[in-house]
């Protein structure tokens, strides 16, 4: 059975690394992925059975036609941002967009839509983002760029370039992320099996939060291009992206109706989608 991740072995995967599978009756393979990786049409297709995808990509796919449903959700605040010099002295998200420079980032993405509908691209020059490439931060003074919390600006520490990091969950876009789904067939077709899955996986979860020292070991051998100082302050700086009172109380990746229900109107609004999608066909709670 395969596992598709959207990006490479880093902490925002590390509780389906340190998942205990076999006490679930499972075998999971988990296949690295990358910028782009198209996991989305790939478990909606079945090429895979079980993939990480963003809440704004399932109601996309249903939007289209494409069954997927979200089985649990890792992040429960976005932890895309984006990542400028401190030294600039800005503070808020609408100081970044009022303030003359230049913003890497991916154009085309329903956040990308969201923040410029919100606050206008007018002050920026928008360049294609680099993907965690910090040579332009590190050289250019109005430079930013979008990131991964527990990424990027951990690195900008590394070189000494102190970093201010806006949540785009800040500007009221703030989809679940790094979500683990099946298609809807292969859930009807499979309940047991799935069952087992999430189980295994939010237990793997359990375990990397309380201690990921082990699981951040192993991904390092599949991951050199992180060190193990970093694996272990990404580990540290997700942790309140991940738990909340509400996970605490229902179980982690816990999702409800009304976000999902938040993130359709938005999604509609921006005219990402055009047909109706019902919120709470979007995830089922497992084992709850």
């Amino acid at each position: 059975m395969k596992l598709q991740l959207n990006w490479k072995p880093e902490p925002q995967f590390g509780g389906f690394y340190a998942a205990p599978y076999e006490k679930y009756g499972l075998e999971c393979q988990i296949t690295p992925g990358g910028a782009g990786a198209p996991t989305i049409e790939m478990v909606g297709a079945g090429t895979v059975p079980f993939a990480i995808v963003s809440g704004d990509e399932i109601v996309r796919a249903r939007a289209n036609g494409n069954r997927v449903v979200a089985l649990l959700a890792v992040y429960q605040t976005n932890p895309q941002g984006l990542m400028t010099r401190a030294s600039r002295g800005l503070k808020t998200l609408e100081d970044l967009f009022n303030t003359p420079g230049t913003l890497a980032m991916e154009r085309g993405l329903p956040y990308s839509d969201f923040l410029k509908k919100k606050y206008g691209f007018d002050k920026l020059k928008i360049v294609p983002s680099p993907f965690g490439d910090l040579s332009l931060y590190r050289t250019q003074e109005d430079y930013a760029m979008q990131c991964f919390v527990t990424s990027e600006p951990l690195a900008a520490r590394e070189i000494g370039i102190e970093p201010q990091v806006f949540l785009i969950a800040e500007s009221g876009y703030n989809p679940y992320t790094t979500v683990l789904a099946t298609s809807e067939q292969f859930l009807k077709s499979n309940p047991k099996l799935v069952q087992a899955m999430v189980a295994a996986v939010r237990e793997g979860w359990q375990r990397y939060l309380s201690d990921p020292s082990e699981t951040n070991a192993f991904m390092a051998k599949l991951n050199p291009t992180m060190d193990l100082r970093t694996f272990a302050a990404s580990a540290e700086a997700q942790k309140p992206l991940i738990e909340t009172e509400l996970t605490r109380s229902m179980g982690l990746g816990t999702m409800t109706e009304q976000r999902w229900q938040e993130l359709i109107d938005q999604l509609r609004e921006l005219k990402v989608i055009d047909k109706p999608v019902s919120a709470s066909e979007c995830f089922a709670n497992i084992g709850q």
